[in-house]
């Protein structure tokens, strides 16, 4: 992976980037942009954000397109109109997350930029981005109106699940990542938890079939009724074949230990390279203990332990990560895991966020992909 960094002064702002490059093939890059002056005002910083990005991309980037995006606000109910009049609205699947950046800024972005992919969004708003074999759908922000978390959750699926029938998928065969996001999590994470659980029971989905790789975490919507917001990845034209679920069981409890349905991680084979995803993921023993409770540090430490397990599982190191979110419960704990991350994640774009994680007791999550080289001529390239 190839990585650079890159302070704007006049803009105020920072790109962290990667870059995975093969010769003749697609490329793809990861983004992260945020602000640095924290003076600056709401609109001054999402000027100056956008700015950036769009000069990133009509320059370095010229050749890329955007097929996912995703916003970090620090008050989504008082930012979020006016980041959607000046945002580009064709910048492939949109997520808007109430998720303040923890460098005290109010508005940060992550961005999924390949070349070489025909991009286009349809009136459902899901994102289609094509090339060779394989057709990448990618969801943005779905909500839904009901009740409770379980109600939105259990439609947000049956919704979802329409979406890809049209398409000629299922949730159980191309649906590869999903994320929730839980306004409330301490209260509304259980019936999020029911309800996919029960769509996916009904979908063969199951601890003797497999799950999909999630992340599950606080995060508010502008509307405060919106108790779930959810954004999804699927993939049409792949192969079981091509699909390996990461466990490290020597580090990691299987997820239905705690009752809850998703996998710890998906690799994902082509023909050129490998792609690893890899779920939320807290400090937590092969139990499905909480670790290290009460200390920041050592349940730091011990998230990036799971990850780099998770990772050899699929042949790939901290070196072959993409981006990384760092999810902190409090405030208070941002300087201590900015430096341990600088240090064990020097050059990868990241982001530390506020968003409580699912279990009180969890103080930090982590959630990553990493891309690596692969040669294998039973599979397509990406």
């Amino acid at each position: 992976m190839n990585y650079t960094q890159t302070h704007i002064k006049k803009n105020s702002t920072v790109i962290t980037l990667s870059a995975f490059i093969l010769p003749q093939s697609i490329k793809e890059y990861q983004v992260i942009i945020e602000g640095t002056d924290k003076s600056l005002s709401y609109d001054e910083q999402l000027s100056h954000l956008l700015e950036t990005f769009n000069n990133l991309r009509n320059k370095e980037l010229k050749d890329t397109s955007v097929v996912m995006v995703r916003y970090f606000l620090s008050d989504a109910a008082n930012q979020q109109e006016q980041l959607e009049k000046q945002m580009n609205k064709d910048d492939g699947a949109i997520s808007i997350i109430q998720q303040p950046p923890l460098n005290g800024t109010k508005i940060a972005l992550w961005a999924y930029l390949p070349t070489g992919m025909e991009v286009r969004t349809d009136s459902d708003g899901l994102t289609e981005a094509k090339h060779g074999s394989y057709t990448h759908y990618w969801k943005g922000s779905a909500t839904a109106t009901a009740e409770n978390s379980e109600k939105q959750t259990f439609l947000l699926l049956n919704e979802y699940d329409k979406m890809l029938q049209k398409r000629h998928c299922k949730i159980e065969d191309n649906c590869i990542r999903t994320w929730f996001f839980v306004q409330d999590i301490d209260v509304n994470y259980a019936g999020l938890v029911k309800a996919r659980n029960e769509v996916f029971l009904s979908h063969q989905l199951t601890n003797m079939t497999h799950y999909i790789a999630s992340t599950g975490i606080g995060g508010k919507n502008a509307c405060p009724q919106q108790s779930v917001q959810m954004d999804t990845y699927a993939i049409n034209g792949i192969h079981k074949e091509q699909i390996q679920y990461l466990y490290a069981k020597s580090n990691l409890s299987s997820t239905y230990t705690y009752g809850v349905s998703f996998e710890r991680g998906t690799c994902i084979r082509y023909g050129d390279r490998r792609h690893v995803i890899i779920s939320g993921t807290a400090s937590i023993d092969n139990k499905g203990n909480v670790m290290w409770i009460g200390n920041i540090r050592k349940q730091a430490l011990r998230v990036l332990e799971n990850v780099e397990a998770l990772l050899l599982e699929a042949n790939c190191t901290l070196d072959d990560l993409g981006y990384a979110f760092i999810y902190l419960r409090d405030t208070a704990d941002y300087a201590v895991v900015k430096t341990l991350y600088d240090k064990y994640l020097p050059n990868v774009p990241k982001i530390i966020v506020l968003a409580p994680v699912c279990r009180a007791q969890w103080l930090i999550e982590i959630e990553c992909m990493a891309i690596k080289k692969d040669r294998n001529i039973i599979f397509k390239e990406y």
